[in-house]
């Protein structure tokens, strides 16, 4: 399981964060959506197999899509103002101490 911050918007994956799913989508919404997310993905590999770029451009489009409607991208879901810090390095940005006091190692 890879570590959340905090305030639960970002999960961190190699030093960096990355956003997660909007928490108020309802179940149903959420799993709806995550499947197409899914199926949107295995379009993708398939169009790189076959090197179909009108495919693969398609397949990158479903997957933006449902990304942006998961909360991943696109405008964040959060609404007290913050910045959106996703795909950033934590070591910079406002969750570097949280980050290093994870990862002990890093501090030295």
């Amino acid at each position: 399981m890879h570590p959340t911050t905090p305030d639960g918007r970002y999960f961190v994956v190699k030093g960096q964060l990355w956003r997660r799913s909007n928490p108020a989508l309802p179940d149903e919404e959420r799993q709806h959506w995550v499947h197409d997310l899914m199926e949107a993905r295995l379009a993708v590999k398939e169009a790189k197999a076959s090197n179909d770029e009108d495919q693969l451009r398609a397949a990158r489009a479903s997957v933006h899509k449902a990304k942006v409607v998961l909360g991943e991208r696109g405008p964040v879901w959060w609404d007290d103002g913050s910045p959106d810090y996703n795909r950033h390095k934590a070591i910079n940005t406002p969750y570097a101490a949280w980050y290093l006091s994870i990862q002990p190692h890093l501090a030295s």
